[in-house]
């Protein structure tokens, strides 16, 4: 037995909701031993008699429907599809919503002091976010350790590009917020609540309709058996009219609500569209600024210098032809840092005997100072690198020329 504690908690509230609908005053005479022999004298007349008589048959039905005791009105296939459809978008909205929340705002308390503030329709108050903060305890850091310092430099500017990542990342949440989070919470505020009203109607109309069939069928028999009058199966047949038309009247508003959803996939891809555009700018301007900050950082000379570890694969390097190996080593430079003596040694350096590298360039890259080799997108130069250089930097070679090239504008080939 498939045991659903939710579901079963839904229907017994529509039971009680039905049940507790008993009117004050009785249907007929008071003198009446049988009020339900009540004559109809019109369609108003016949429409109060049903409203009183399936608040107790609705109910009736449906606990009878629920032990297996009673025939039960189905819809038609495409309706049950439209149904189950509509449950499955509102469904995987809520967890797509939920998610996104999580993910522009990972910590829960300030999600729940969000959600109040929105729920008080008040302006939510700016948040420091984390890059910004950490970009402040970096230049408070710089300014008391000393800020003409090589670490003081090195970590004022990297708070400058940490406070840029910050600024970026706030225009990411505020602009995914308005243009996808914002449609999927009134779909499911607005839109999804009017089509469970609806339901809920087609439901109620589904039950009195059951049980003006049942009560018809119940008349006929006693009719066969000489037991009731013919105004009885009369009545009831009127009252099964009224409740099909009823019924088919619901079943059409909430056909076409449920149709809607298809638009409502069309808006949803939209704001999907924007959502990816918004989260592929933010991405991007977090690769610039990284890039930028990495490139000013291996202009101070000597900052890296004696590192020996392998450095970690370029993120861009994705090709499966790509490998992390550690690059041959040539002849040792003496005094590679200043940049005149750089360049002077570079030029009489000698390529490895073997083992030099071919890589394509990704980016377009400008010399900083005469030691570095300027770069062309999708251009093949030679690379090989020297003791004691620093590991994000290899030596490049295009043709007579040869310079420091970054390794995060390289796709070393295997």
């Amino acid at each position: 037995m498939d045991f659903n504690m939710k579901k079963l908690a839904s229907d017994a509230g529509i039971f009680f909701t039905r049940a507790v609908q008993w009117p004050p005053a009785p249907l007929g005479p008071p003198d009446n031993p049988r009020p339900y022999l009540w004559p109809v004298c019109s369609l108003s007349t016949c429409d109060q008699a049903l409203s009183f008589r399936v608040r107790i048959g609705g109910p009736l039905a449906f606990t009878e429907e629920k032990f297996g005791q009673a025939e039960k009105t189905e819809l038609d296939a495409n309706f049950e599809n439209l149904l189950a459809r509509a449950d499955s978008t509102k469904n995987w909205t809520e967890k797509i919503l939920r998610q996104t929340e999580v993910l522009l705002q990972p910590n829960p308390s300030a999600r729940v002091e969000e959600f109040l503030y929105e729920k008080l329709d008040r302006k939510v108050p700016s948040r420091v976010t984390n890059g910004e903060l950490l970009a402040q305890y970096m230049a408070e850091a710089a300014s008391e350790l000393g800020p003409t310092t090589p670490y003081g430099k090195t970590l004022t500017r990297v708070a400058e590009a940490e406070k840029r990542l910050g600024a970026a990342e706030r225009d990411f949440i505020h602009t995914a917020s308005i243009n996808f989070l914002t449609p999927l919470r009134n779909f499911l505020e607005g839109d999804w609540k009017t089509i469970s009203k609806e339901r809920r109607l087609l439901q109620n109309r589904r039950l009195d309709l059951d049980a003006c069939k049942a009560r018809l069928k119940k008349a006929k028999a006693a009719e066969a058996k000489a037991t009731l009058w013919n105004d009885e199966v009369d009545k009831a047949e009127q009252e099964l009219r009224v409740a099909q038309t009823e019924f088919d009247r619901q079943a059409e508003v909430t056909r076409l609500l449920l149709e809607g959803i298809s638009s409502t996939h069309v808006n949803h891809l939209r704001c999907l569209h924007e959502f990816v555009e918004s989260q592929t700018t933010y991405y991007a301007q977090c690769y610039r600024h990284m890039l930028d900050l990495q490139k000013q950082l291996g202009r101070f000379p000597g900052t890296f210098v004696g590192t020996t570890e392998p450095a970690s694969p370029p993120l861009s390097s994705t090709s499966p032809t790509t490998t992390a190996a550690t690059m041959p080593v040539g002849p040792s430079v003496a005094g590679l840092a200043p940049a005149g003596e750089a360049a002077l040694c570079l030029e009489e350096v000698a390529p490895p005997a073997s083992g030099t590298r071919k890589a394509r360039v990704l980016y377009d890259y400008e010399a900083a100072d005469s030691s570095e080799l300027a770069l062309l997108a999708d251009e093949l130069i030679t690379v090989y690198s020297l003791p004691g250089m620093d590991p994000d930097w290899l030596i490049g070679e295009r043709g007579n020329k040869k310079g420091k090239v970054p390794v995060t504008y390289l796709e070393l080939l295997s």
